[in-house]
């Protein structure tokens, strides 16, 4: 099965910027589709961004919609999340998330994905 390990988290003050990144291994990352999320203290987990296996297709939620950046780099088995001009709003955990899909497809429901890593915090200070 797809493993998932997240990494590039950490604390940064608002305005400011982090780049996640989510690597696959036990098979090529190429025929997934990937999506962020993300979740905060005693809240839902909510959707960030996903990008279609042929890595053509992205969407964003419209609370990170100008800010973050999706973005799949098949060679290095990995899907990466460029976080710019963070808020407070921003702060979670986040976890990356992979179903096989068709090379167009892209997901924004959380029950769709079959495959999760562990997450990686995300601190944005006011």
């Amino acid at each position: 099965q797809l493993q998932l390990a997240e990494s590039g988290g950490g604390s940064v003050q608002a305005g400011g910027s982090l780049r996640l990144s989510c690597v696959a291994s036990g098979r090529a990352f190429a025929a997934y589709t990937v999506g962020w999320f993300r979740q905060a203290p005693g809240k839902e987990r909510e959707f960030v961004a996903t990008i279609s296996w042929s890595g053509a297709n992205t969407d964003t939620s419209d609370s990170v919609k100008g800010r973050f950046t999706v973005r799949r780099d098949i060679h290095q088995n990995a899907v990466h999340l460029q976080m710019n001009n963070l808020k407070s709003e921003d702060t979670a955990v986040y976890y990356c998330a992979a179903v096989h899909g068709s090379s167009a497809t892209v997901a924004k429901s959380a029950s769709e994905y079959d495959y999760w890593g562990q997450g990686t915090q995300v601190t944005v200070a006011s």
